[in-house]
């Protein structure tokens, strides 16, 4: 992905803003290329939240497994059972891997952004996705990142709930068919037992290629998210 991203990158001398045409290139590419669709889902954490809540009572702040570690675990296992979400299209054709790599994107200081694949993820627990999740940010921002992780991604999922946006719309990185975004953890009125109560959740965007996949596909990955997240204690 990044190399991808590099080779259309104008000559300047600013290295912030040649990642930004770069990324330019890319999304006009994708956009005039693959017929997008999109869909939402607010999916509950409340179960999410108490099961962490509960699972790092006296453990040092290193070791606690924060709500997005819940998350991609059930993201990625989703996509396990889905490939028409998981692969490429390539040459007038689609290739599903049989391997999850999923692409995290973690914005960089000095500007852009890098999708660093976390390989097998749905073979990792709560706890493991958690260790890879920040050791990824920490390695991306130092520069650190190895080639398989910039080159791997069979997915990628927009994480930019953590910087207060509530939904996201996404656009797919050729030649990957799917991007899933994450909006911010909030409360929210919800109707449960008939009546309006107060519930903690996040919006749930998926962005697919409608020559791979379409809405009720999209529908069926999205709902399954959302059993797997109403069932923390299985994801670790």
């Amino acid at each position: 992905m990044l190399a991808d991203i590099e080779s259309l990158a104008p000559v300047v001398d600013d290295p912030g803003l040649r990642m930004r045409q770069a990324i330019a290139e890319v999304v006009t590419r994708s956009k005039r290329e693959i017929p997008h669709y999109y869909l939402e889902r607010d999916i509950p954490l409340a179960r999410a939240q108490d099961w962490c809540s509960a699972f790092n009572q006296g453990k040092p702040a290193e070791q606690l497994v924060l709500v997005n570690a819940l998350v991609y675990c059930a993201l990625a296992r989703a996509l396990a059972e889905f490939p028409q979400f998981n692969g490429f299209y390539r040459e007038g054709g689609y290739l599903s891997e049989p391997r999850v790599h999923l692409g995290n994107v973690i914005s960089l200081r000095q500007g852009g952004m890098v999708v660093a694949a976390i390989h097998d993820a749905p073979l990792l627990g709560a706890t493991a996705m958690m260790a890879s999740l920040r050791d990824q940010v920490t390695r991306a921002r130092e520069g650190g990142l190895r080639s398989s992780e910039i080159q791997d991604a069979t997915v990628t999922v927009s994480n930019l709930g953590e910087r207060g946006s509530d939904r996201i719309q996404g656009v797919i990185f050729p030649p990957q068919v799917t991007l899933l975004g994450i909006g911010r953890v909030r409360s929210a009125p919800w109707v449960q037992e008939q009546k309006i109560v107060p519930m903690t959740l996040a919006s749930f965007s998926l962005a697919a290629d409608h020559r791979v996949s379409d809405g009720h596909d999209g529908a069926r990955l999205l709902n399954r998210i959302d059993k797997l997240l109403q069932q923390p204690e299985a994801l670790e």
